[in-house]
């Protein structure tokens, strides 16, 4: 029996406040159903087991996050700003009454040395989409490989959201500042070689530029 909309709200909020503030292992489903407010019939006939709620909960952040990202895009009309707009993103999101000191697709998946089939898939599908979104964008700032260059800013992002465990006062400046050496590099190396190719073929295009782990490009 489908849940009406308010009762799957009031539990997917819960479940997303407990399960992602306290983690998943240390919120018992009865927390959840008691801060919901509705009875143990009425949780279990939307969602067949804890996992399974984890699962939901997860989906609905990522489609939250997803809005977040899509409005950081739009903010911006040059294919560089509007690829490294999911930084802009990261920070919206985490100022948001919903946003947590974690990120929840890690923490889930940290939880579990083998996890769960529902909240593997459910992390895997963010990691996937994460990856294809940027290499979407990334086609558009004319770099070689814009799968090779999503899977480095996928790689900065997912550090940025470890760090904030470290750190919670961390923000994305220096992921971001990184992540522009990184698009300008492309960016630069693709410009070479279409240069290359329209002289006489005979040269190669430069090596990336090294990056510092300041985010600034070495001299010389």
């Amino acid at each position: 029996m489908v849940l009406r909309t308010s009762t799957e709200a009031r539990i997917l909020d819960a479940a997303d406040e407990l399960f992602f503030t306290h983690g998943i292992s240390a919120t018992p489903i009865d927390a959840v159903i008691a801060r919901a407010g509705v009875s143990p019939a009425t949780l279990y006939r939307g969602y067949a087991s804890k996992e399974a709620l984890v699962a939901a909960a997860l989906g609905r952040r990522h489609d939250r996050w997803v809005e977040v990202w899509q409005e950081a895009v739009d903010r911006h009309t040059s294919p560089e700003g509007r690829l490294l707009a999911v930084f802009d993103a990261l920070e919206e999101f985490r100022a948001r009454p919903d946003g947590a000191r974690w990120c929840a697709f890690l923490g889930s998946a940290a939880e579990h040395a083998d996890g769960p089939a529902e909240i593997t898939q459910a992390v895997a599908q963010d990691t996937e989409a994460l990856r294809s979104r940027l290499a979407r964008l990334a086609e558009a700032v004319d770099a070689p490989s814009a799968t090779d260059l999503a899977d480095d800013l996928l790689l900065l992002v997912t550090g940025y959201l470890a760090m904030r465990l470290r750190d919670d006062t961390h923000t994305t400046a220096r992921a971001r500042a990184i992540a522009a050496v990184l698009v300008a590099g492309a960016t630069d190396v693709s410009r070479a070689t279409a240069d290359a190719a329209g002289g006489d073929g005979a040269r190669t295009a430069p090596p990336r530029r090294a990056v510092r782990a300041d985010g600034a490009r070495p001299a010389g």
